[in-house]
């Protein structure tokens, strides 16, 4: 009798975390298309050098760095696709989240200061490790830093 008041506890928390991370992960993606649009006019590229530009613009370094925490919810799910292998697509949402706020973070750095081109950018991810250390593999966070040249026209005159 135990043991089935302990699985209805476990099945009722992790109803209630994946209905609540759902929740959030909505509410973020919703944060971020309205964000992209707002950003879309100062547009990003992994080329090196400014196109057609006969004058030398003012450059400037702008970055945009996004921790994701993965719900218990989704990491439990990932542990039992990891057993039988394949796409762990609660981890794919994970690092997507995080690397479009990184680089709308960094677009929102450009922005504030006037450019309107970020060229050679660059992303960067790590994994967090999160519990004790002996739990290899265990993921409790994703780290992106998206990292570029703002493009600042100068004034002619």
């Amino acid at each position: 009798m135990d043991l089935l008041i302990y699985l209805a506890i476990f099945a009722v928390l992790m109803v209630v975390g994946s209905v609540v991370g759902s929740a959030l992960e909505r509410s973020h993606y919703r944060s971020i298309i309205e964000r992209e649009h707002r950003y879309a006019p100062t547009p990003v590229s992994s080329t090196r050098h400014v196109p057609g530009s006969a004058t030398a613009p003012a450059t400037h370094l702008v970055m945009g760095s996004a921790v994701i925490s993965v719900d218990y919810f989704k990491q439990f799910v990932a542990g039992l696709r990891m057993i039988v292998g394949g796409r762990v697509s609660t981890y794919e949402s994970l690092v997507d989240r995080a690397r479009r706020e990184a680089l709308l973070r960094m677009r929102e750095q450009a922005s504030d200061m006037g450019a309107n081109l970020v060229l050679n950018v660059r992303i960067e991810t790590s994994s967090v490790a999160k519990g004790r250390s002996d739990r290899q593999g265990s993921i409790g966070s994703v780290e992106v830093l998206a990292h570029g040249t703002a493009i600042v026209p100068q004034a002619n005159g």
